[in-house]
């Protein structure tokens, strides 16, 4: 057992090219405790203790709800979200593919502790490793576990939107990938009009641990505010990009120095993945793993999705190609989303090719302030939160743009990934 202030916890004897068997699962981690609901109010009083919050991008406290499934009523259902649409993240892929036991433990203890009789474990389609390991995982549980809750793989599309609880519950209940205008919020009425608790499976890893150890261990690691672990994703510009497990409240610089250092210089940091913000590079070395280390950059942790962008690369175009790729994973279901996203995309893309001037830039500024807050969902937030914060981290060279119509990149070959739009991947 790892002590309250070491690391690792969840990734405690994976291996990113092998699954943890049944076996080795509970040599590394220990028996699960049997769930049952005699003991699953004093689960949600741990979990309550510990601190702990969903670890999918909404930050909300896990134990609420806990409560708030367990107390709307029979009949309940849990959803372990492992859609993770966000393309800069494969935490929750490293998860599913490496150590799933330890995600089927939490649903099987928040299934008890909610009520529930059945929980669904949600891996994207065309992850054929994730959907091999949850199946085999699933088979080989023992029996004692298998009676508290059943566990059923559910294999779902991998879209951007699809991380978002409502549309994947939209999309469990035979609709589409949508989200749905609320209320009623999927506690209440979710997967088969039941009252449903849609979790990360990262959360879900996190409250096995939680049972195992209690709260208190939880919290010998990180902040009084944000206590615990996390999982974060670290790309671009680094020696050994991956998924790190760092202590929340952690800087940035010392989990660069374990990922083996810079590999050159950086122009901006992306944290929390496309729905989150750039940093100036000049920054670097005074972000901090925890929300309230970031909020003086406007930033979060969002989707523990980290990416530092080359020198030589522009802030400009990447961005342009985030927003163009936002708009069009767009839900379609209202005029900020369907219009404000894509005419943004298309005046961001003329500042990015040095055609736009002084009035692009005022008009998407203007138009960000105007989509904010105003979508059937919080797709156009996010969208325009990454966009505002790059006009404030790429400052200069906008102006380089829209003033001399050029760029000082080094180098024009796309960094950031963005998906293929799947008609494109059927054509190819």
């Amino acid at each position: 057992m790892s002590a309250p202030g070491h690391l690792p916890r969840l990734l405690r004897g994976v291996s990113a090219d092998r699954r943890m068997s049944h076996e080795d699962h509970e040599r590394e981690h220990g028996r699960l405790p049997v769930p049952d609901r005699a003991s699953a109010s004093g689960l949600i009083d741990e979990v309550e203790l510990a601190g702990l919050r969903g670890r999918g991008g909404a930050d909300f406290p896990t134990a609420i709800k806990l409560r708030s499934v367990r107390e709307a009523g029979r009949g309940a259902i849990v959803v372990a979200n492992g859609a993770e649409g966000e393309p800069c993240s494969t935490k929750d892929r490293l998860l599913l593919e490496s150590t799933p036991h330890l995600v089927l433990d939490g649903a099987a203890l928040a299934a008890a502790a909610v009520g529930a009789r059945e929980a669904l474990v949600c891996v994207p389609e065309d992850n054929d490793a994730a959907l091999r390991s949850v199946a085999a995982s699933i088979e080989e549980r023992p029996r004692e576990t298998r009676s508290a809750a059943r566990l059923r793989l559910r294999p779902v599309p991998h879209r951007f939107i699809a991380g978002e609880e409502s549309a994947l519950v939209n999309h469990l209940n035979g609709g589409p990938i949508k989200p749905t205008l609320v209320p009623p919020r999927p506690f209440e009425r979710g997967v088969d009009r039941r009252p449903t608790l849609v979790s990360n499976v990262e959360t879900l890893a996190h409250l096995a641990l939680i049972a195992r150890h209690g709260g208190d261990w939880f919290r010998g690691l990180g902040t009084a505010a944000q206590p615990g672990s996390a999982l974060i994703t670290l790309s671009g510009a680094v020696a050994r990009a991956g998924v790190y497990e760092i202590a929340l409240g952690m800087r940035l610089v010392d989990v660069v120095e374990t990922a083996g250092g810079l590999t050159e210089r950086v122009g901006g940091v992306l944290v929390g993945g496309y729905f989150g913000s750039w940093i100036a590079p000049g920054e670097l070395s005074a972000i901090t793993f925890d929300d309230l280390g970031l909020s003086r950059f406007g930033a979060a942790l969002g989707a523990g999705a980290f990416f530092l962008l080359p020198a030589t690369a522009c802030g400009v175009s990447e961005t342009a190609r985030v927003i163009a790729y936002l708009a069009r994973e767009s839900a379609g279901q209202c005029g900020p989303c369907t219009h404000g996203l894509a005419a943004i995309a298309d005046a961001w893309w003329r500042v990015a090719a040095g055609r736009g001037d002084g009035r692009d830039t005022e008009r998407v500024a203007r138009w960000c302030a105007q989509v904010r807050g105003r979508g059937a969902c919080h797709h156009p937030d996010g969208a325009v939160r990454l966009l505002a914060s790059a006009l404030t981290a790429f400052a200069g060279e906008v102006d380089l743009h829209t003033v001399e119509g050029r760029c000082s990149a080094q180098q024009h070959h796309p960094v950031l990934p963005i998906p293929v739009p799947p008609a494109e991947v059927s054509a190819a």
